[in-house]
């Protein structure tokens, strides 16, 4: 009985000291924003969903292609992990616009990771 007391009061002692209101990131300090440019992405900005659809799907194109690529998967650069992202966006979004709703985060979240993915080929 006094066993298992000492170690709940060392579990909750370890739970305390950890929750100082920081991620549990293995690099210190803010974390910035994923993408470069802060505000509405252009897909959202496109009233015409037909055409929306058909820019959407060609991100998740361009994605699908890259994270199913040997040379992203197996690089040391983070392509492959972008483009992974992208393409889950990207479907997402499309999935919301083949119901004729335009999703702004899944749209946001599309744009963005396909321009991550596309700065680190480069």
């Amino acid at each position: 009985m006094k066993r298992s007391a000492r170690s709940l009061v060392s579990a909750t002692a370890l739970l305390l000291a950890g929750s100082t209101g920081f991620a549990a990131d293995i690099i210190e300090g803010p974390t910035g924003d994923y993408c470069r440019t802060v505000g509405t992405s252009n897909l959202v900005l496109n009233d015409n969903i037909v055409d929306l659809k058909a820019q959407v799907v060609k991100l998740m194109d361009e994605s699908v292609a890259a994270a199913n690529s040997s040379e992203w998967i197996n690089s040391s650069r983070p392509v492959f992990v972008w483009a992974s992202e992208a393409k889950v966006a990207c479907g997402m979004a499309y999935g919301y616009l083949k119901t004729n709703y335009k999703d702004e985060d899944t749209l946001n979240k599309c744009e963005c990771f396909h321009d991550r993915m596309v700065e680190y080929m480069h």
